[in-house]
């Protein structure tokens, strides 16, 4: 498995983050109600961020395990969970844990719910941004068939 991922957060003040890696991917189980996921990479990161003195940037080797499973008890109700932990090969102590979290139901036809979940935590963040960052969203979703 390959990938490769772009990223911007002003809210972090990272004005770019770019990640590529290899790894592989294991299926613990599946079926049509569950689906369960166990994953390892190596990546390269380059991370240009703003600091209180100036740009900074950072070219670092880090790991990436991840578990992820999909969950759906009925046809209207859905789980899907990501957790991600992302340590830096040459300073163990440096390291990011990251979890995304979405159910979603059925209320009617083609109109549902949906509420998502992002905790972020970051051993060593840019200067002045906290460790800790999550946000919940919540919304009502129209699919047109």
């Amino acid at each position: 498995l390959f990938r490769s991922q772009g990223q911007y957060d002003e809210i972090s003040n990272i004005d770019f983050r770019g990640l590529a890696g290899t790894g592989p991917r294991f299926k613990l189980s599946s079926s049509e109600k569950y689906k369960f996921y166990l994953g390892s990479l190596v990546m390269l990161e380059y991370e240009k961020s703003e600091e209180t003195f100036g740009t900074n940037i950072n070219r670092d080797l880090r790991g990436s395990a991840y578990f992820s499973f999909s969950l759906y008890p009925t046809d209207q109700i859905s789980v899907v969970s990501t957790t991600y932990y992302q340590p830096k090969f040459s300073e163990f102590a440096d390291y990011r844990i990251s979890n995304e979290s979405r159910v979603a139901f059925k209320i009617y036809k083609n109109l549902g719910f949906v509420s998502s979940f992002t905790l972020l935590f970051d051993a060593f963040p840019p200067t002045g941004i906290p460790k800790t960052q999550y946000e919940w969203t919540n919304g009502l979703v129209y699919t047109f068939d």
